[in-house]
């Protein structure tokens, strides 16, 4: 569908949205209520935030331009189709268990960003916690053992008020011409808070955190997938926020199957972080080819939508 605010060569650019000229739009589209849908299709976008997908971002990922622009091209494409959006926002705080704030080594410097800690790490006392420290030894073991992972101290980013938090404004205007076109409130969620744990996945923290609000499943998230009848995901980064979001779904669902085939993942709407060392690009594709396996639909925005 052609749209007046949408401009193919902005979408990387940094800009206030003219929510008044998508709201109109959308008004004016002649496309019925979201209600009257009788296959309801689901659109989660992870994470499609400044600070990943600006080249200035402090955690960019590479290519998410153009993810970017394949994905406001398949909303718009499909917008009569799309029954919600749900986004996700990275929503962040200075001193938080994977920030350089939290850990000093023996001689008070904080790890540097990429600096990975193990459990024999702060068992040796390489890395020492500043904060909740009984806690953060028991995580960094837990992630280890349980989740199979080691501790990654990131950049900071998409801090809670500045310019990175934001969804960027190409499609945040697409997100609203949506609202106003379907009269569909879309879901805006908020995720990684908790000072405590990590937090990839938008329905769970890495490690569950018992005595924080957020710190266990989100089963509005879950509800929503089992209230719609095809769900598509794309954003940001395939490696992490996107890849344990699906992993998330993928095992709450183990034993539904029905539940499994309703996923979709925009192959090309989403790319993997860079790292010198670690091919996460690699990691993540053999987990979504395993879960192909089970019934999860690996497509790209190109293919036909399924409507049932």
């Amino acid at each position: 569908m052609s749209v007046s605010f949408y401009d193919p060569q902005r979408v990387g650019d940094l800009y206030t949205p003219n929510i008044t000229k998508a709201v109109e739009e959308g008004l004016a589209a002649d496309i019925a209520p979201s209600s009257t849908d009788t296959y309801r299709i689901l659109f989660i976008l992870v994470d499609a935030q400044v600070d990943f997908i600006h080249p200035t971002g402090t955690l960019a990922v590479p290519d998410a331009i153009f993810d970017l622009r394949r994905t406001i091209e398949w909303v718009l494409q499909h917008i009569g189709d799309i029954t919600t959006i749900a986004a996700s926002l990275d929503s962040h705080i200075p001193i938080q268990i994977f920030y350089p704030t939290w850990w000093v080594d023996s001689d008070g410097n904080h790890p540097q960003a990429y600096t990975v800690i193990t459990h024999e790490d702060v068992q040796s006392g390489k890395w020492q916690p500043i904060f909740e420290p009984e806690w953060s030894v028991e995580y960094v073991q837990r992630l280890q053992q349980h989740a199979k992972k080691t501790l990654m101290i990131w950049p900071y980013h998409t801090m809670i008020g500045s310019t990175g938090h934001n969804l960027m404004p190409a499609v945040y205007e697409t997100i609203v011409y949506h609202s106003a076109a379907r009269r569909a409130h879309p879901m805006m969620i908020t995720k990684g808070l908790i000072a405590k744990s990590e937090f990839y996945s938008l329905l769970e923290p890495e490690i569950k955190v018992p005595d924080e609000p957020d710190g266990s499943l989100n089963l509005d998230v879950i509800r929503l997938i089992e209230h719609h009848d095809a769900v598509y995901i794309a954003g940001q980064a395939k490696s992490h926020c996107v890849l344990e979001t699906v992993t998330s779904i993928m095992n709450y669902f183990n034993d539904q199957p029905e539940q499994i085939s309703k996923l979709h993942i925009l192959t090309d709407c989403t790319s993997s972080v860079a790292h010198p060392e670690i091919d996460f690009d690699a990691l993540a594709d053999e987990t979504f080819a395993d879960f192909a396996k089970r019934g999860l639909k690996l497509i790209t925005s190109a293919d036909p939508l399924d409507k049932g």
